[in-house]
């Protein structure tokens, strides 16, 4: 089954093409995203009129380019699977509308994705994917959360951030330091230069029980340093480590009480925070020393696109799951909802 994928949820213009016929990392037949961060970087984020509007005109042209480097046509596709939810109501209508007038036009089914679910599902599109029962780590700009899967289409929510996601975290960090917009991936670079230990942050909520995440507080005190200091470039670059460090061994910490929770050595990460290069080795070092694994997406599919979108479609549509003839989004929508594969 060839899927067309198509994620227009918040500032990227995704499509892909999958094809369920070929095995592990070879099924992405092709891939193409468009990143609206110049357009946004002047207003210092996301701006959900804009970003609509530069949907309607990306996106036809981004699937007549992912068909042409897949070496199809409109013919050859099986179904189209677009982001339905959560996200930006107009964003996502734009990507509704236009999945589901390929789908009537063509005269296949169509299923609107859950935008985490996507991201969740990720990491199996690589070669040796893991099998649930597993732990999903969901860390981006926009959530922060750790999730049991029992089965696709089967989550349990086992904490969230209470205030700032990660990746939003990074990005006003960045913000408080002086770092141009998106400032989190210049925060993540900026603390390679970093000298380990010279500033230590809170690792917050990992002093009691519980699973649940917050950030804000942890902002503050990089904010209080950073006032304090001579706010040289090194001085930069040393908060900058010290933030990384406290955010990485707090996700650490986490994901190893929540695969005690949830009874397996299996972590899952997605999310556009699921590249940062320091988390993904410590998670992989604490995977292997309790005899499990950790698994990423390779780092083009941390972020939004299309490739996760045409993936999770095409396992419902295979499953014989499809979305209602109209165009419908949701743009708040809980994954514990989802019917199960």
């Amino acid at each position: 089954m060839r899927v067309l994928g198509i994620e227009t949820s918040c500032d990227e213009t995704g499509v892909a093409v999958y094809d369920t016929a070929l095995p592990g990392a070879a099924g992405l037949r092709a891939h193409a995203v468009y990143s609206q961060i110049a357009l946004h970087a002047e207003y210092g984020g996301v701006v959900p009129e804009l970003a609509s509007r530069d949907h309607v005109r990306k996106l036809l042209p981004l699937v007549r380019q992912t068909l042409a480097e897949a070496g199809l046509s409109t013919a050859d596709l099986d179904g189209v699977a677009y982001t339905a939810g959560p996200g930006l109501v107009g964003a996502l209508l734009v990507g509704a509308g236009t999945a589901r007038a390929l789908a009537w036009a063509l005269e296949v089914p169509a299923v609107g994705v859950h935008h985490m679910e996507g991201h969740l599902l990720a990491p199996l599109m690589e070669d040796d994917p893991p099998a649930p029962p597993f732990v999903a780590l969901l860390v981006s700009g926009g959530h922060t959360q750790l999730v049991a899967v029992e089965a696709i289409g089967r989550y349990r929510l086992l904490g969230e951030t209470l205030d700032d996601a990660a990746g939003e975290a990074f990005d006003k960090t960045a913000k408080l330091m002086g770092l141009p917009y998106p400032g989190g991936p210049q925060l993540a670079k900026l603390a390679e230069q970093g000298t380990p230990g010279a500033y230590r942050f809170a690792r917050p909520m990992t002093d009691r029980p519980g699973l649940d995440f917050s950030f804000s507080g942890l902002k503050t005190q990089v904010l209080m340093a950073w006032r304090d200091s001579d706010q040289s470039g090194q001085t930069r670059a040393d908060i900058a480590r010290g933030f990384e460090d406290a955010v990485v061994e707090t996700l650490s910490i986490k994901c190893e009480r929540a695969l005690e929770a949830a009874g397996t050595n299996v972590i899952v990460v997605a999310g556009g925070v699921g590249a940062n290069t320091r988390l993904r080795a410590r998670l992989q070092r604490m995977a292997e020393r309790l005899g499990g694994r950790a698994c990423f997406p390779r780092p083009a599919l941390c972020t939004d696109n299309g490739a996760m979108i045409a993936f999770a479609g095409a396992l419902r549509l295979q499953a014989g799951q499809h979305s209602p003839p109209k165009v419908d989004v949701t743009p708040r929508w809980d994954m514990a909802t989802l019917p199960a594969v």
